[in-house]
């Protein structure tokens, strides 16, 4: 039986109640690693739509989580999609 218990994280000044078996230091790690590229993303791509920061760092965690894992060939292809997400979001494109 798993020991899962409720840990309190903040990202982008939000606090999220995670119920998990990892220990507490494990997920302050995991939301600042979110909330630090989630500020990246914002920065670099000027956007400001909460859920389209969301889902740019969503999609450079997936590639960084696919590299990691060896997973390089489709790395270009990811990279392009990400690319035109982003030129997407950026105000001055528009």
């Amino acid at each position: 039986m798993s020991d899962k218990r409720s840990v309190a994280v903040r990202i982008r000044g939000q606090e999220f109640r995670i119920r998990s078996d990892e220990s507490p230091e494990t997920l302050q790690q995991i939301a600042e690693l979110v909330d630090a590229t989630m500020t990246r993303v914002e920065q670099r791509t000027g956007a400001v739509d909460t859920l389209g920061v969301a889902m740019l760092t969503a999609l450079n965690l997936a590639r960084e989580v696919m590299e990691s894992r060896g997973a390089a060939p489709s790395s270009p292809r990811l990279r392009a999609l990400i690319e035109r997400v982003e030129a997407a979001q950026d105000p001055v494109s528009h």
